[in-house]
């Protein structure tokens, strides 16, 4: 029940937030892009927290806990809540005062990649037991190396770069996706620091290394 209300007042506050992010600077509810995105956001958010409070509920928790043990992924944590205020913002402000125009395939376009990222992302959960928020290795951790994993060695990352590159595409903004750009470079410092930590404490992660020799992008990364 604690976990359940947890999880509950976590989705409620999040939903909460981010349309305050949006509708307050466009200045209106009237804002179409932006019903599309939390639609798009929080009913499969809904959809997969239901499936794990009644599947994996461990997993669940963990995803719920936010805070990292790392020192070196503060800075990466406090650019991420640079990136997605600013880049929600100033969409909404584009919108308000029509600072750009977004064609409608490209929003189409954008949805279905943010949905292919979402898809990929449940994925991954199904995949990977283990599959935490922070930087950390766990107890009786194994290494993962089937499906996606066979591919890359994170894929989670992959699949959010997927989901939050689109987001200002979405909400009909050019000038939103400015703040987002910085998304990768958070990602690259994010994921060396995370090999680092694997490698040393993660029995097996350094041969998985040189088995799965891409991190993010396949031929690329």
């Amino acid at each position: 029940m604690k976990l359940f209300i947890r999880a509950l007042l976590k989705f409620i506050f999040g939903f909460l937030l981010l349309s305050c992010l949006l509708f307050l600077p466009a200045g209106t509810l009237a804002y179409p892009n932006a019903w599309l995105f939390l639609g798009l956001l929080f009913t499969p958010m809904l959809i997969m927290g239901i499936v794990l409070f009644l599947k994996a509920p461990k997993l669940l928790e963990k995803r719920l806990n936010g805070k990292e043990k790392e020192s070196s992924q503060k800075g990466v944590l406090a650019l991420s809540a640079l990136m997605f205020p600013l880049g929600f913002i100033l969409s909404a402000l584009d919108f308000r005062f029509a600072w750009s125009d977004m064609p409608k395939p490209l929003v189409i376009a954008g949805s279905i990649l943010f949905l292919i990222g979402y898809a990929m992302y449940a994925e991954v959960m199904r995949e990977n037991a283990y599959l935490s928020r922070t930087v950390e290795v766990q107890k009786d951790q194994k290494v993962i190396d089937t499906g996606l994993y066979g591919v890359i060695r994170h894929p989670m990352y992959f699949a959010t770069l997927l989901m939050f590159l689109p987001m200002p595409i979405v909400l009909g903004s050019v000038w939103g996706l400015l703040p987002f750009a910085l998304y990768p470079i958070i990602l690259v410092i994010r994921i060396r620091n995370e090999e680092t930590v694997l490698s040393r404490n993660l029995p097996g992660y350094t041969e998985y290394r040189k088995k799965v020799k891409y991190r993010l992008i396949p031929f690329i990364w």
